[in-house]
């Protein structure tokens, strides 16, 4: 039973920090109409589309993984009633595969926010500023929200090695 209620902690864990990119998904898009009703320069006007987009991104992101979680929480007591042993072993692989995931989006996003900042100093236009602004900000949102994800999927996978293959407890 230790098992089922360590998953399903760390499963609703993960629908809380989803929320937030929801939360920052929302300040993206009211940023955007901001810029759309407020905007009186040129570079006002070019974050309307670029916050509009990453603020859409960001919602499409928060509400997949939001319900992927919240419907893992009901189907992790299915798997686990129907055999503890199967459900510990792909608890242990997935939460391997999403270890292996989060090494290569901690270096990828932050090569993009370099490609970005490279825009900013090189390429002098309100359109690209804008794109690239935007994009280092949604950035930086994706990697706080992933690196207390990866920290929390890290302490779980290490929790899931200490209980060993359970019987059935």
């Amino acid at each position: 039973m230790e098992l089922l209620k360590l998953s399903t902690e760390w499963a609703k864990a993960e629908v809380f920090s989803t929320r937030f990119f929801i939360v920052f998904a929302i300040l993206f898009i009211i940023a955007s109409i901001g810029f759309w009703q407020l905007g009186k320069t040129e570079l006002a006007k070019a974050y309307i589309i670029p916050m509009l987009i990453a603020g859409l991104l960001l919602l499409t992101i928060g509400l997949g993984l939001f319900y992927t979680n919240k419907s893992r929480i009901t189907q992790f007591e299915k798997e686990f009633t129907a055999d503890a042993s199967t459900f510990y072993q792909s608890e242990i692989e997935r939460s391997e595969s999403t270890l292996k995931e989060y090494t290569i989006v901690f270096k990828v996003i932050p090569i993009l926010i370099i490609i970005s900042a490279l825009v900013i100093l090189f390429i002098n236009t309100p359109t690209w500023r804008a794109i690239s602004i935007t994009a280092i900000a949604m950035f930086i949102v994706i990697l706080v929200v992933d690196g207390t994800a990866h920290s929390r999927i890290e302490a779980y996978h290490k929790e899931l090695k200490l209980l060993n293959e359970p019987g059935g407890d």
